[in-house]
């Protein structure tokens, strides 16, 4: 398999990360400072804190989903590389190069990754998706799981007409998505009547092995492989 990383944006996003969350805490000692800070040392005080507060909390959510996604080990990338290397031999993996983050061509088709680091008990019903097991972490700390379903058939949208643009002589390019949870504290995963495929990622080489699809045209495959490589030109011409 070859796997495709946009390195440079990975180090650039973790360095902000690093710098929002340290930055966004600063902010918030510096608020927390001033509520204790006589009422007379400053004319405007309140607005002070107001902003110290305010710039802290938005920093520290910006942190908070960098972190998750460019800091935290191993990423969902690494996750992703050790689930499907082995059943996707003749796949090209494409790590935050096109519209969605984690993209795996293979001859078949595309498989768009949707990943999730939540951890607790999750499960869901249709479209209804819940966490529970968290306790304040789901409040502070840790970014809200939302709702994956949703989040998966907006990606093969997007990915959609990113084909329809790079690559219009393809009529119907067979794209479909995965949630796949890539944290190992996920306590209870119970996600089968999901209408979007999800498992945790332990279970993605076994769903993987036995949903095989026919082979695309090959020319579809080759238009397609093309408008996903234009994005790795400077990876794929290294050397």
């Amino acid at each position: 398999m070859i796997i495709l990383r946009d390195e440079q944006r990975i180090t650039r996003l973790a360095t902000i990360a690093k710098w929002s969350n340290f930055v966004g805490m600063g902010a918030l000692i510096a608020g927390l400072i001033l509520a204790f800070t006589n009422v007379d040392s400053f004319a405007n005080l309140v607005l002070y804190q107001l902003i110290a507060l305010t710039t802290g909390w938005i920093l520290s959510q910006i942190g908070i989903y960098l972190s998750h996604r460019y800091l935290r080990r191993p990423r969902p990338d690494e996750v992703l590389d050790e689930a499907v290397k082995k059943v996707a031999k003749n796949g090209r993996l494409y790590h935050y190069l096109l519209p969605v983050s984690h993209v795996l061509l293979t001859p078949e088709g595309i498989i768009l990754f949707i990943a999730k680091y939540q951890g607790g008990n999750i499960s869901v019903a249709g479209d209804k998706w819940i966490q529970k097991g968290v306790g304040l972490r789901k409040f502070f700390g840790q970014e809200g799981l939302g709702n994956p379903t949703r989040e998966a058939e907006a990606r093969i949208d997007i990915m959609a007409k990113y084909l329809r643009k790079h690559a219009p002589d393809v009529e119907e390019a067979p794209i479909g998505a995965m949630i796949v949870f890539t944290s190992k504290g996920v306590h209870n995963l119970d996600v089968k009547d999901s209408r979007i495929p999800a498992m945790h990622y332990t279970k993605v080489k076994g769903f993987m092995r036995q949903t095989k699809r026919p082979p695309m045209p090959q020319a579809d495959y080759e238009a397609i492989r093309a408008a996903f490589d234009e994005k790795a030109a400077h990876l794929l011409n290294k050397g």
